[in-house]
């Protein structure tokens, strides 16, 4: 299985090197030393890295034949791809990789389905579900601990806890489109 690893920034200096855009939790094991990673587009690798290093809080790449800044400058924007083994998890129990999240059924503490996980969106601040309910529409449900209860890759589903709002205002603005009244009205 195929997994972005990074995105090529810039060129840093005259020597081939480039800044990255890490989208791996584990930079030490996918852009160490002689990694080969595949390349979107295919046109611009496979690239193997000659090394790499951290300058002022940013991962720098200098990746074979890659020799001057016009070289490593043609590289920008380029997506890395490391070849990862589907069984393959990551080192923390309680981490996952998107793969393995998605196509999951999301269900509520009491057993609630509310649908199947089809993306996961990475933002700065936190990863969201991309969850898709049984009439197509969409919830985005937040990876945190305080929401995200279980989950359980055995029974391919995650369990969630989710706060007044989250999912229910869906069934709310459901009804109300159906023609039903969501809120209770005084009636003179």
């Amino acid at each position: 299985m195929q997994l972005v690893v990074a995105r090529i920034g810039r060129a840093h200096g005259i020597k081939g090197e480039v800044t990255v855009e890490v989208r791996t939790d584990e930079p030490e094991l996918r852009l160490a030393p002689g990694a080969v990673l595949a390349t979107e587009p295919a046109s611009a690798g496979p690239l193997t890295i000659e090394t790499g290093r951290v300058h002022s809080g940013r991962l720098l790449l200098r990746f074979e034949g890659v020799r001057d800044r016009n070289a490593a400058e043609a590289l920008r924007n380029t997506l890395l791809i490391a070849e990862v083994d589907p069984e393959e998890r990551p080192e923390d129990e309680d981490e996952y990789y998107d793969h393995q999240l998605i196509d999951l059924d999301v269900v509520t503490a009491d057993g609630e389905r509310v649908g199947r996980i089809t993306e996961i969106s990475h933002l700065p601040t936190q990863d969201l579900f991309v969850v898709e309910r049984p009439d197509g529409s969409e919830v985005f449900v937040p990876f945190v601990e305080e929401i995200v209860a279980e989950i359980d890759l055995e029974e391919q589903r995650a369990v969630i806890t989710p706060p007044p709002g989250l999912i229910d205002d869906l069934t709310v603005r459901n009804e109300a489109a159906d023609g039903h009244d969501a809120s209770p009205r005084d009636e003179a």
